[in-house]
């Protein structure tokens, strides 16, 4: 069987090799890169089903690196950073990465969250084809991966449309954040990571006319989410 290859990015080499051996003792692949420009160009030139991206780098830092994949690839992007303001993740996030890790962080935990993605990543290329979803004039096509507002093509990342999906598909259903993690992430929730938060601020942020008033996600204050 084919290895997974993963695209390590990080200007720091000793953090690049720390994590290359612990994937590696893993079973997978891994290539390497110090800075978006080199990241870039591997992933037009070689096959890659995952990158883990460090946001502060020279030349071309992960933020800016994370938008021209984007660009060009669908391919789940785990971001690492040694910020933890809020801005610098919710940035992160919104950019198109699938999710984040702050330094110093556990290797464990990192390849907990890389096989979470590739978990993810499979399901959605091999599950069935779906109807298509109509709530009001927004549309979602789970076949073609789409999703429209009033006849305008909203362009989501594959955690966000998965977040959409689900909720779009059990309308009324008010799903916890940890129920969302668990059924997009395919792993038991942290109690203490607020990716499905941003997220969902992200997501909003795409497919509403006024986030502050969702029409569409709505927030039940001590439970969860649910699209009517």
């Amino acid at each position: 069987m084919e290895k997974i290859t993963i695209l390590v990015v990080d200007d720091d080499s000793e953090i690049r090799d720390f994590i290359r051996i612990f994937l590696c003792n893993e079973g997978y692949h891994v290539l390497e890169a110090e800075n978006g420009l080199q990241a870039l160009e591997i992933v037009k030139t070689s096959s890659v089903q995952l990158i883990i991206l460090d946001v502060m780098m020279a030349h071309m830092d992960g933020i800016r690196a994370c938008l021209k994949i984007r660009e060009i690839s669908r391919i789940p992007i785990i971001m690492l950073s040694a910020k933890e303001e809020d801005i610098d993740i919710i940035t992160g996030l919104t950019t198109g990465a699938d999710d984040y890790m702050t330094k110093p962080f556990s290797l464990l935990e990192l390849t907990a969250r890389v096989k979470a993605q590739l978990r993810r990543q499979s399901y959605s290329v091999k599950k069935p084809e779906q109807d298509v979803i109509v709530v009001g004039d927004l549309i979602i096509d789970g076949a073609m991966h789409q999703v429209t507002v009033k006849g305008k093509e909203i362009s989501l990342t594959p955690l966000e449309f998965s977040i959409l999906e689900l909720m779009a598909s059990h309308r009324g259903h008010v799903f916890s954040v940890d129920k969302i993690y668990e059924r997009v992430w395919k792993e038991s929730s942290s109690i203490s990571d607020n990716t499905v938060v941003v997220h969902i601020r992200n997501l909003r942020e795409k497919i509403e006319v006024n986030p502050r008033e969702p029409r569409y996600v709505k927030t039940v204050w001590g439970v969860g989410y649910k699209i009517e």
